[in-house]
């Protein structure tokens, strides 16, 4: 495994990180594929034994049960001080008055409540997990500030919005002296690469950490097009993200495949170190439901492709609607 600093911080965290929106209650989440506690920490466990140090997770996933899930089976296989946990906040927790959003009541309850749930004093990264437009930006970056200085979260990032709405925060938080975003989590991958119009180039310019989510497309850079797994015909929220721009999207995901025949090795390696080539990203969040997906993930650290191959990767791609923000 590499390891590399979190953008601009002091603070070493793994190439890849391993994403648990996969893990918790089906009955609580809008995903029937998640796989429940039993499942779940033998991928965790795995994760750890291949050098993984960082780990994502939010409050919305599955409604808290992704981050208590994670937060057992890291107290028992891990060193807290060794791994980097990252949790969101954001997601409407639960119905009535004040369940979501980013106003300082819901961040200040939810703080408490992730940590709970995660069995830990503090997290490494806290993240709004999106913007909040009924919420004026001072009060949300206030409110992050307080966490930070109250020991709950050691740095605060961002994920999924326009990059004018990052600079805003983050101009907001120098002109206060509050603590600024450290990251971006934002949607990123060879058949979705709108972030590199601006998102990119800031996060470059400021020193910003950048950790996408979905770096694989939903699996859809893996596999076949016309192969088929339980997630890819069960997940709304994947159809949602990738059915408009199929047509155009399957040049790009053939040439994933030749490249991958030519190297001798599965496609997520290829797909993965395209990724890894592109800068600013620090370390993809890669989502897991088998072994086999964490080996095969971290398989592509291996894999340095050439200028001539990225072009040849990137040359299909043609405009796509923003997906992810709000």
């Amino acid at each position: 495994m590499e390891y590399v600093k979190l953008g601009n911080t002091g603070m070493d965290v793994s190439r890849l990180c391993l994403g648990c929106m996969g893990f918790g209650d089906a009955k609580r989440w809008v995903h029937e594929w998640v796989l429940d506690e039993e499942n779940s920490r033998p991928i965790i466990k795995k994760a750890l034994e291949l050098g993984i140090n960082f780990f994502d997770t939010a409050n919305v996933y599955s409604l808290g049960t992704s981050e208590e899930y994670l937060g057992r089976a890291l107290k028992d296989y891990a060193n807290r001080d060794e791994i980097v946990i990252a949790t969101k906040v954001h997601g409407q927790m639960h119905v009535g008055p004040n369940g979501g959003g980013l106003s300082r009541k819901h961040i200040m309850s939810q703080i408490d409540q992730s940590l709970n749930r995660l069995g830990t004093d503090y997290v490494d990264l806290y993240i709004i997990h999106r913007w909040d437009y009924n919420t004026p930006i001072e009060e949300t970056m206030e409110a992050m500030h307080e966490i930070v200085k109250a020991g709950k979260a050691r740095y605060i990032g961002a994920s999924a919005m326009y990059a004018w709405q990052f600079q805003k925060a983050l101009h907001v938080a120098e002109k206060h002296g509050w603590t600024k975003f450290v990251s971006m989590q934002n949607h990123y991958n060879l058949i979705y690469r709108e972030e590199e119009r601006e998102m990119l180039p800031l996060c470059k310019e400021e020193k910003i950490a950048v950790t996408p989510y979905s770096p694989l497309a939903s699996g859809r850079l893996t596999r076949d097009w016309s192969e088929t797994t339980h997630r890819s015909e069960t997940d709304i929220v994947q159809k949602s993200k990738y059915d408009a721009t199929a047509d155009a999207d399957r040049v790009v995901v053939e040439r994933v495949a030749a490249l991958a025949e030519k190297y001798g090795v599965p496609r997520v390696h290829i797909a993965l170190a395209w990724l890894l080539n592109k800068e600013p990203v620090t370390s993809p969040i890669i989502g897991a439901q088998k072994i086999s997906h964490l080996e095969n993930a971290v398989g592509a650290l291996s894999i340095k492709l050439t200028p001539e191959e990225m072009a040849f990767l990137e040359e299909p791609y043609v405009p796509h609607p923003i997906v992810g923000h709000k």
